[in-house]
């Protein structure tokens, strides 16, 4: 292998980080004897970019071959009070198996352990979303002292280009998130998950890019029992993260964001232990295409309801 060095991922790695994203991810799908992931080519990629860059600026790493300067490896990570969500990881074909996924990931682990009140509570968890058919990842991922915590059935479903037609009860209490809604999101996500990230809600619902979409379930003058935010792009159309205090909860508002996925297919997680949800998603015309895991390296609270993560920005 030749000598690589890790650096801070930097504006004008963009188009690069673009095109190791689509080529790995693609390669490692088609490999297995699947589809590829990112159709629309490397241009779309540029989203996790740009997500990334807006959200957290400076928060990604490369490797960098010494010798030519081409990238191998990239990863963005996501820091929080609570936590740091490892976003999508990706090494070049030609250096699968040579180390450069080992040494991002401890570069991460490192950053993670230096951050936070010591003190008071020890350093941030660390937690991302990772395919349980890649057992190359899933082993790199325990070795490092990740713990799967949950599974989810990722599930995709057709929508009709009438729109979504099913009743469903709670329905008429979903409407759509305003920065007011911003606070109690993040409480609510503190209360279910542990964690809380009311700097990704208030930017999902800003929606500069018009890529997004923001919604709460909430009964007249109560508080709010759940939210799902959505993104439609060319690159990813998936709900999430969602999180809610019951799975009729969740339902809802998954039914509520359907509607904008007229006419295509959109991606969701959905977790195992959530029986009635699954068999409600089942009926509405879901079927199965991978599982993932919830890993989460450090404190970590059981969900005391419905989780559901996604992969732009990574949640874990």
């Amino acid at each position: 292998m030749e000598p690589i060095r890790l650096r801070r991922m930097e504006s004008n790695d963009r188009s690069e980080v673009a095109e190791l994203i689509c080529v790995s991810t693609n390669y490692w799908y088609q490999l297995h004897g699947m589809p590829k992931t990112f159709t629309a080519g490397a241009a779309s990629t540029e989203v996790f970019f740009d997500v990334y860059e807006a959200l957290d600026p400076g928060c990604g790493v490369v490797a960098e071959n010494e010798r030519t300067g081409r990238l191998v490896g990239s990863c963005f990570f996501h820091p929080r009070e609570h936590h740091v969500s490892l976003g999508i990881m990706n090494v070049h074909p030609n250096y699968f198996g040579q180390g450069v996924a080992k040494a991002i990931l401890n570069h991460i682990v490192d950053y993670t352990q230096s951050h936070g009140d010591h003190a008071a509570h020890g350093a941030p968890a660390l937690r991302l979303t990772q395919s349980a058919l890649n057992l190359d990842s899933f082993s790199l991922y325990t070795r490092a002292g990740f713990v799967p915590r949950y599974a989810y059935q990722d599930m995709i479903l057709d929508v009709p280009e009438t729109g979504f037609q099913h009743t469903v009860p709670d329905r008429e209490h979903v409407r759509r998130a305003t920065l007011d809604d911003a606070a109690a999101m993040a409480a609510l996500e503190m209360e279910v998950a542990g964690i809380s990230r009311e700097k990704d809600y208030r930017y999902a619902i800003e929606n500069r890019e018009g890529i997004w979409d923001a919604r709460i379930c909430q009964r007249q003058d109560g508080p709010i029992d759940g939210f799902m935010i959505s993104v439609k792009h060319p690159a990813f159309r998936m709900l999430g993260p969602c999180v809610a205090r019951t799975q009729e909860q969740a339902a809802a508002l998954v039914a509520a964001a359907l509607d904008r996925f007229r006419g295509g297919g959109v991606v969701f997680l959905a977790p195992v232990e959530c029986d009635r949800l699954v068999h409600t998603l089942y009926a509405w015309g879901a079927r199965n295409c991978e599982l993932h895991f919830c890993q989460v390296r450090g404190r970590f609270q059981p969900f005391r309801g419905v989780n559901m993560p996604t992969f732009l920005p990574e949640t874990g």
